[in-house]
């Protein structure tokens, strides 16, 4: 009964996943405390080089604290944005993403092949190697 209670306690009521690369994941989990109160976990998951399982990072985040971690968060990425880095490109990863993701559902559905390439960027090829972001 108090395993029960335990896993309960702990699943998630809503979930975000974001791949970031091949060995990097970010969950967005909204949990329910036993005072039915909500409450985030940021997850980090991180594949090992050696292949042998995952490290996680957790960071716990309540309701009181949304609103500054959310200002915070904006006010640090916009200073790397228009202070540090102006002329980065910050939406390359998400449309190389956005490819290989539109490449990985052409070959689950039979129609890409056997190959992990794509022929894009002026007929460079692209693999999913070079997606190490």
């Amino acid at each position: 009964m108090d395993n029960e209670r335990n896993q309960r306690r702990f699943e998630s009521v809503y979930s975000k996943k974001v791949r970031a690369g091949k060995r990097r994941t970010y969950f967005f989990d909204v949990r329910k405390t036993k005072g039915d109160d909500y409450y985030l976990t940021l997850t980090e998951s991180t594949r090992k080089f050696n292949g042998d399982g995952y490290e996680r990072h957790k960071i716990f985040l309540y309701k009181e604290d949304f609103n500054r971690f959310v200002a915070s968060l904006e006010e640090v990425v916009d200073y790397v944005k228009t202070e540090l880095m102006p002329d980065y490109d910050y939406d390359e990863y998400t449309r190389r993403h956005e490819e290989f993701e539109r490449q990985q559902a052409l070959e689950e559905s039979g129609g890409g092949g056997d190959t992990k390439e794509d022929t894009t960027n002026n007929g460079e090829v692209e693999s999913e190697d070079d997606m190490s972001w």
